[in-house]
């Protein structure tokens, strides 16, 4: 019994391991017995362990459990008197030794009868061939639900998940192969619910960081060049007086020093300071390893033998062909739902007085809190939680919100510009002047009546404020602000890189993007079987354009039925603007009749609005279902190909009804007496006398505030909430009463996490912001505020944003990642659409270039009086076409003849009446000229600051540049020394040969011995 206990201690176990010889052999058959007797072998050759935290104090026997007195009622007497068993692993932070840290979770379903307790499997081997298995795998997993005795009633057969079962059985057992420990655990407050932990040890830690190419500090330090002169100065004003928002976390103070980095090599692990190996890998990295295990192991062995006759036959070959994985790993075993989820840990609490200090606590006191939306965030200590994918995405939110402030502010100068100039605005005042005494033509056929200019004195008024001179010149400054936000960004960019060790990054991305996905594996294999019932050659088997033709041709196909549906939505609500002023029209009151544009337009907006949200969401899950039948090849390759669809049909979604505003009310209504109609019924709607940019202003803003107040933050925060809510009553309706006593102990950091949401991706964050940079940047010339408006919204977005990374979700498998990939495409393609775009608002749903003709070269006095009676035509009430006149002729108290209408044409006495004039043709050539003048230039003037500001930082380039001759002359140094080392040894060993020859009897005492080796190389 001695020798037993003694070998149950791993310490002890281990040093006997390492003598080769007959201690081995003993050890080896020691285990054997111990086996046999349910004794599990020690933690270093079967990764066993101690008892499970939870397991411990309870009188329940489970599989592997150690009575450290060799009796049940000691081993429960004492443990009821030790300190709480939970503590010891960091409530499941680390195995149930409390030494060996948890670095990933793998999660399954099993099936157990209600309310009793776990019940106990036989180990089955189903290797044909003796040996294929190490001893390794072939023992249970440690923990709870590891297989005893065959003395436990069985369950009742169930083809599926025994097949299930047996693929688990040999995917970890391929993953003790390749040199992880595991642990398992059922006995959890989640029924029916296991969790397998996983460790990674120190040499298959060193091992794929090798393989990966990951850059570790090594020993070398070197001191980072710092600015001299008034440079210097400035930048030490400037940080005292940015001292304080910036966040309070080591990471983010100014360093002076900097480590160099080095790929790690286990050759030279004398590079890197492993003073502390527990630390040298930290959380994130470790995860990111044991993941890339995950994807690269595979389980391609068929095991199910059960069920009898042709049906047993057929389910076993039809599963047989399901049950294949390939080449690939966790992926498919996901997906397959084989296992349910697999993630990373989270570092443990962050709320509480008693909770022990980490990086998930830090970020939430200082990144996800409401408290210091004022401060900065702490990129780099996100970056080291979340990996350089998830940290790039928010240090570029973070750079865009900054550079959002100057052009807040321009866009607060413009509009107080106009609000300043308003009583100076002529064309507005004659609009007002009700001694002008102008009738305008009815807006609808037969209902609508005859009416005053003056009435639309408001709107006149309240679209000065957006369309003035300063119109102009902030569409230019945010064209080129657009232009430097991206020269700012691909700095900022290089000198994460530099900072963040992911220079020289390309290989490692190129070996990820040749990852094939499980999905597209999968069609691969349906493929080769098909080919071998065919009887045909299966090598190098791929998917062809042919294979993927009718994918193609569903997505070409739904794309545009999309496309239509938008389009459709938006005429619905057109034709309801027309109707809905129709019937407004015809009302008593005459509050009513003069608020008809007002109600119209708002309630039309609202409406789009409503259908936007509802769309957007839809349109999301169709874009992933047609990426999905497309099975693209990697996951790189999907994510592209998602974000592109994602993308066309949210723009179209977003920008449709703005479009039609901007560019197509007004312009196609026809004239008094020969107007266009839809469906022959509905005359199409009319400018204000004062334009549509008015109009325009209204819908941007409603739906760009719509969007963020009701997309963006309300469903951030209340659908998590409410999915987990959800998930809370499904899991307190499977649970047994007698669980209740049971749920009242703390949970383990693993069933925390896995309450939590999963993580999806970043595609939905860098959409919302890229819709809204559209709206910033497409009509900035309607609304000079909405940049403030964005600000306003970032702010909070990035405190929720990070509130719901820290909080809501589990946390995600960290990405290197050295750029936003295809999303800083997007960006500048929007950044050009929006200069031509502003060239057109301005041009043409302005009055901005009217008003330039008119004051040049038709104005008497050089001044912008008679400019509305200029815009306005005439229309003899005598030509309006039968049934179209309006029903009360009289209702402005007198007869009218001749009517008003706002467009270029001919009068009814002029020779070729209601023709267009030769003004209508100098308006549209200096609308044109201004659009190519202003596009040029302006695109020139984005080019130029493009050229001018260099992509990499001078500092950074010149601090990369150290970086390889440090590195260099390190290795010299190295080089040096082991052929200095040689030269010594070469000359003590020619002095031996010398002094043998010599027939001396003693060899000198400097020399090396007989049995001296070389040892110091």
């Amino acid at each position: 019994m001695a020798v037993v206990l003694a070998c149950q201690d791993p310490k002890i176990h281990r040093e006997i391991t390492e003598q080769p010889g007959p201690h081995l052999r003993c050890v080896q058959a020691l285990e054997g017995m111990l086996i046999e007797h349910f004794l599990p072998p020690p933690a270093s050759l079967t990764t066993q362990a101690l008892p499970s935290c939870r397991q411990s104090g309870s009188r329940t026997e489970h599989p592997g459990a150690v009575d450290t007195g060799g009796w049940a009622s000691d081993h429960t007497l004492l443990n009821s008197l030790s300190v709480n068993p939970d503590a010891k692993c960091k409530y499941g932070l680390y195995f149930r030794d409390g030494k060996r840290k948890v670095d990933y979770i793998l999660v399954y379903h099993h099936k157990r009868p209600s309310g009793s307790r776990p019940l106990a499997r036989r180990v089955q081997h189903h290797d044909a061939t003796p040996g294929t298995r190490s001893a390794r795998r072939d023992q249970p997993l440690p923990g709870k639900g590891s297989p005893v005795d065959g003395g436990s009633p069985e369950l009742p057969t169930d083809h599926h998940e025994d097949d299930k079962h047996f693929r688990r059985e040999e995917y970890e057992g391929n993953l003790l192969e390749a040199g992880l420990e595991l642990e398992r655990d059922e006995d959890t407050k989640i029924p029916g619910v296991g969790f397998v932990k996983i460790h990674a040890p120190w040499g298959v830690l060193c091992r794929e960081a090798e393989f990966l190419k990951l850059k570790m500090p090594t020993r070398k330090m070197y001191h980072i060049s710092e600015t001299r002169g008034l440079l210097k100065t400035l930048s030490s004003v400037l940080q005292k007086i940015t001292d304080p928002i910036q966040p309070r976390v080591p990471e983010h103070r100014p360093q002076t020093t900097k480590r160099l980095s080095y790929p790690f090599s286990r050759e030279k692990q004398h590079l890197f300071d492993l003073a502390d190996k527990d630390s040298f890998f930290d959380s994130k990295t470790r995860s990111t390893i044991v993941y890339e295990i995950l994807k690269r192991t595979t389980c391609t062995k068929a095991k199910y033998s059960m069920g009898q006759g042709e049906g047993r036959k057929k389910d076993s070959a039809l599963l047989t062909k399901r049950r294949k994985c390939g080449k690939y790993g966790i992926t498919s075993l996901l997906a397959n739902g084989v296992y349910s989820a697999a993630y990373p840990l989270h570092d443990g609490d962050y709320e509480g007085d008693s909770v022990e200090f980490n990086d998930r606590k830090l970020l939430y006191e200082e990144w996800a809190s409401y408290r210091v939306f004022y401060k900065y965030q702490p990129i780099d200590l996100v970056r080291k939680y979340f990996g350089e994918k998830i940290g790039l995405y928010f240090a570029w939110l973070g750079a865009y919100t900054q550079m959002l402030i100057p052009a807040s502010l321009v866009g607060i100068i413009v509009f107080l510009y106009g609000c300043a100039t308003m009583e100076e605005n002529i064309p507005s005042m004659e609009m007002c002047d009700q001694r002008q005494n102008i009738t305008m033509c009815p807006l609808c056929d037969r209902t609508c009546s005859y009416w005053k200019m003056s009435s639309a004195c408001a709107t006149a008024r309240a679209s000065h404020l957006f369309d003035n001179p300063a119109t102009v010149f902030f569409s230019v400054f945010m064209a080129l602000w657009a232009a430097t936000f991206m020269e700012h960004w691909k700095r900022k960019q290089m000198r994460l890189n530099y900072h963040w060790d992911l220079t020289g990054f390309e290989e490692e991305e190129e070996a990820v993007k040749d990852h094939p996905r499980a999905e597209y594996e999968a069609r691969v294999l349906q493929k080769s079987l098909r080919k071998e019932a065919t009887h045909k050659e299966t090598d190098k088997v791929k998917l062809t354009w042919k294979d993927r033709f009718p994918a193609y041709f569903t997505n070409l196909v739904s794309i545009i039925f999309m496309i239509a549906v938008t389009f459709a939505i938006v005429l619905g609500v057109i034709i309801y603007r027309i109707s809905t002023a129709a019937a407004l029209a015809m009302n008593s009151s005459p509050s009513v009749r003069s608020n008809i544009r007002v109600t119209v337009t708002a309630t039309a907006v609202i409406i789009n609005l409503v259908v936007i949200i509802l769309l957007d969401e839809v349109y999301g899950c169709i874009a992933r279902w047609l990426t999905k039948i497309e099975v693209p090849k990697t996951e790189k390759s999907f994510e592209d190909r998602l974000i592109f669809k994602a993308f066309l049909l949210k723009f179209v979604n977003s920008y449709t009804p703005i479009f039609y505003v901007a560019f197509f009310k007004g312009r196609f209504v026809g004239r008094p007496g020969d107007y266009v109609y839809i469906f022959r019924s509905f005359r199409m709607e009319e400018c204000a006398p004062g334009g549509c940019l008015m109009e325009l202003c209204i819908q941007l803003s409603i739906i760009m505030l719509g969007k963020q107040l009701i997309q963006n933050n309300l469903f951030e925060i209340g659908i998590p909430k409410m999915k987990k809510f959800i998930r809370y009553l499904k899991l307190r309706r499977r649970r047994a009463p007698d669980h209740e006593e049971h749920m009242k102990k703390q949970q383990q950091r693993y069933e925390v996490d896995y309450n939590l949401e999963p993580f999806a991706g970043l595609t939905p964050e860098y959409m919302e912001m890229i819709i809204q940079f559209g709206f910033v940047t497409l009509f900035v010339a309607s609304f000079p505020l909405a940049p403030l408006f964005a600000l306003l919204n970032n702010i909070i977005e990035i405190r929720l944003d990070a509130k719901k990374f820290v909080t809501e979700l589990r946390r995600p498998v960290a990405v290197r990642a050295k750029d936003i990939g295809i999303w800083y495409n997007i960006l500048s393609g929007i950044g050009k659409l929006a200069v031509i775009i502003n060239a057109f608002v301005i041009s043409f749903t302005s009055d901005f270039i009217p008003r330039l003709v008119y004051l040049y070269m038709y104005s008497q006095n050089g001044t912008m009086h008679g400019f509305v009676n200029h815009t306005l035509s005439s229309f003899n009430v005598s030509d309006f076409q039968n049934g179209t006149a309006p029903n009360d002729p009289l209702d402005l108290g007198y007869e009218v003849q001749i009517c008003r209408y706002k467009d270029y044409r001919e009068p009814p006495w002029s020779e070729h009446k209601y023709d267009v004039s030769k003004d209508f043709w100098a308006v549209l050539a200096a609308r044109l000229a201004f659009v190519i003048v202003f596009q040029n230039l302006v695109m020139f003037m984005s080019d130029f600051v493009d050229w001018v500001i260099p992509d990499i930082p001078k500092d950074i380039s010149q601090q990369i540049h150290k970086e390889k001759v440090l590195m260099v002359e390190l290795f010299m140094r190295e080089e040096q020394g082991k052929q200095q080392l040689l030269d010594t040894w070469m000359e003590k060993d020619c002095q031996k040969e010398a002094s043998c020859n010599n027939h001396t009897p003693k060899a000198s005492p400097g020399a090396p011995g007989p049995n001296y080796r070389g040892d110091a190389l």
